[in-house]
């Protein structure tokens, strides 16, 4: 495999592009500093395909991104294949509106595969390849140039094994016979709308004990212009107020702008400044929530009972099971608040009772949870049973 120099210039860029873009498959990597910052700070891409590798530097001056960027959201005849891509589905998104397709996550194959949840990129070579990665450079500061060479060369070592890795993950799931899983998995990931950060749904992430209509009417109101705030200022939305402060506010809302001083969290400044200002106009522009966005009791929390909280075990229990039974990770499966309100009575939008997930658990755990299916013990071992065949 050729491994390229640092990528700085636009016509390498192109050159490289025209090439890739005529290969099945390409690894896709990225490097992003987003501790002082709202949007992620793209500071490195990796890209590979099998005969060549390199690392692009979105740094640099008058750089041309857009042959790169064309390829990951406009070509669809190129599979692009990334592990744990969240963080760089979203980066992408940022910056063209888009998020790549086809797309292949290898932690989620790992998943489907029985290599535990949410395997570590690390542990995946490894496991595969038998290549201990050098993780001395995992934790280095990617906008700070220039790059020296092991920087680099432990960038592009995330797509180099990742290229290597795929056709044989790839493989094993066609023999299981799971890649129907991974196209809804990979279906879900892509999802654009996944990525996009609206402030008005931004009051979902903080916590805050009450249900009342005008406290989560504040809520709502206040979330969204913090958000805005951060946003426009490109800061983390921490350092514009952090979540208890909001909460708090929102629960016990000042009557007047110089109360803020008094509010924990805040500096005495805020009582006369501009964006304190700005907090009193969001605070007195919210109305109380309405009946048809005020959350469900069940969905922040599934009003259970002893029984119900039973039933949620035993649901678990099956989790295991039919994880073990059919190597697969239980969170691929199944997450815990899913099987609760599956086991306070919702039917209705819960993927486990949908798709290769129904197949696989869904069908039983419902067969559990409505009587007519148990555990038995036979022969020393746990064992579900349908209560016909135990009649």
């Amino acid at each position: 495999m050729v491994i390229h120099p640092l990528i700085t210039d636009s016509q390498t860029l192109a050159d490289l592009c025209a090439r890739l873009s005529k290969s099945p498959y390409v690894a896709i990597d990225t490097e992003f500093m987003r501790e002082n910052s709202y949007w992620p700070e793209l500071c490195l891409i990796q890209i590979a395909d099998s005969n060549e590798a390199a690392a692009i530097d979105p740094m640099a001056p008058d750089f041309d991104m857009t042959p790169l960027l064309d390829l990951m959201v406009n070509n669809e005849d190129v599979l692009k294949v990334f592990h744990a891509g969240g963080q760089d589905l979203e980066i992408i998104h940022n910056l063209t509106g888009k998020t790549p397709y086809p797309l292949f996550d290898t932690q989620i194959a790992a998943m489907a595969l029985g290599m535990g949840e949410q395997v570590g990129y690390s542990n995946l070579v490894e496991s595969w390849t038998g290549v201990k990665l050098d993780k001395g450079a995992r934790f280095t500061d990617w906008a700070r140039r220039p790059l020296d060479k092991r920087q680099i060369d432990y960038a592009i070592g995330d797509v180099t094994y990742l290229i290597q890795i795929f056709p044989r993950l790839l493989e094993k799931l066609k023999k299981t016979g799971r890649g129907d899983w991974l196209d809804q998995e990979m279906e879900r990931l892509g999802d654009p709308s996944s990525y996009v950060n609206d402030p008005e749904q931004a009051w979902q992430r903080v916590k805050v004990p009450s249900r009342k209509p005008e406290v989560l009417g504040r809520l709502k109101a206040l979330a969204a212009w913090r958000e805005r705030e951060a946003q426009g200022k490109d800061l983390p939305r921490g350092r514009i107020m952090k979540d208890e402060t909001l909460a708090d506010i929102a629960s016990h809302p000042p009557r007047e702008q110089k109360d803020l001083a008094r509010v924990r969290g805040l500096s005495a400044s805020w009582a006369s400044n501009d964006i304190g200002n700005r907090l009193m106009g969001a605070l007195e522009a919210s109305t109380p929530m309405s009946d048809d966005e005020l959350p469900a009791r069940e969905d922040r929390k599934p009003g259970l009972g002893k029984d119900g909280a039973l039933v949620a075990d035993l649901l678990k229990l099956l989790l295991k099971i039919r994880s073990k039974e059919t190597d697969v990770a239980p969170r691929l499966i199944a997450r815990s608040d899913e099987l609760e309100l599956l086991a306070a009575g919702r039917r209705d939008g819960l993927a486990i009772l949908d798709g290769w997930r129904f197949e696989q658990f869904g069908r039983d755990a419902l067969d559990l949870v409505e009587g007519r299916m148990g555990f038995a013990v036979k022969n020393g071992k746990l064992r579900m049973m349908r209560m016909n065949d135990a009649e």
